[in-house]
């Protein structure tokens, strides 16, 4: 009797979240999807040739799948999350962060406290479904810098004719919670919560956050959108994209982050490194390697009756 083919098993999700521990704080990547981006279109500040050339030296085309990556701290009683992923923004390949949340074992409604890196709507999208607060029990914080550029008229008047969208998609997912009385801004360094800190990362765009976690002489610092294309920046930090607001200040914060990482040998998390984008930095010539946060699945089986 003949047999039947196997079910194929590619149409269910993919896992969207990793656990892992920094001391003793358990932290969670998630996964919001990935983004077909065409890196050739849009990194600046290259020579010819230099993104294709990089990118077949990684075994990769003329585009890469860009992973969008948000991050989950349990900070004592609060559940902390870092950027909320892109909402239904940039299409079906993306705003899975809800699911991957909830399948890491969380409700949105848990979330006390969220992090902005920055406003730009593939960190902020996550926050609005139409008119309804995904997180309807959390307080946003974000550098004033940012919050005032993005939330500014006269900003947008000034602003390209196809730059002033991401100002409307700012108002539309952000101005709610701050109408709301849920936004906290603060100013430059600023302990958030114990061992948990916020760093000036001001270039891409003018409020550009980091946030350093620190616990039993560990340390991880989110690094929001410090890079794009690790394929090509890390071997040259001066490369930069078209979503920089300022690119001279994006590339010159990127060259002391990356030197400072490399020197301190802590962990780093990249919104848009190939999921779950957690690694440290070794130099590598006048550049720098990534060295990806090494898998371990620590889960401990119930016992059998």
């Amino acid at each position: 009797m003949a047999q039947s083919a196997p079910v194929s098993k590619m149409s269910k999700a993919q896992a969207g979240y990793y656990h892992f521990k920094v001391g003793t704080v358990n932290v969670t990547a998630l996964s919001d999807g990935t983004l077909a981006l065409r890196p050739g279109d849009r990194l600046t500040n290259v020579a010819p040739g230099q993104v294709a050339s990089r990118l077949a030296e990684t075994f990769q085309s003329t585009h890469v799948d860009t992973s969008v990556n948000a991050y989950l701290i349990e900070s004592g009683k609060r559940l902390v999350l870092v950027d909320t992923g892109s909402g239904e923004l940039f299409g079906p390949t993306l705003n899975k962060l809800v699911a991957s949340l909830q399948a890491a074992g969380y409700q949105p409604g848990q979330i006390t406290d969220i992090l902005i890196t920055h406003i730009h709507t593939d960190h902020t999208g996550g926050l609005m479904d139409g008119k309804r607060m995904v997180f309807p029990n959390a307080t946003l914080h974000v550098d004033a810098r940012e919050l005032d550029y993005w939330m500014s008229a006269a900003n947008r008047a000034k602003a390209p004719d196809n730059k002033r969208k991401n100002f409307d998609e700012a108002l539309m997912k952000v101005k709610p919670y701050v109408d709301a009385g849920k936004v906290k801004a603060f100013d430059g360094a600023t302990e958030l919560a114990p061992g948990l800190r916020s760093v000036p990362g001001y270039g891409h765009t003018p409020g550009h956050s980091f946030y350093a976690l620190e616990s039993a002489g560990e340390k991880l610092v989110f690094w929001g959108d410090l890079v794009h294309v690790a394929e090509v920046q890390l071997p040259d930090p001066a490369v930069t994209i078209v979503f920089d607001v300022d690119p001279v200040a994006a590339a010159a914060q990127r060259k002391r982050a990356f030197a400072e990482a490399a020197r301190e040998k802590y962990w780093v998390a990249g919104d848009h490194i190939a999921f779950p984008g957690v690694g440290r930095l070794r130099a590598d010539g006048d550049g720098y390697r990534w060295v990806p946060m090494p898998y371990m699945n620590d889960h401990v089986a119930p016992a059998a009756n």
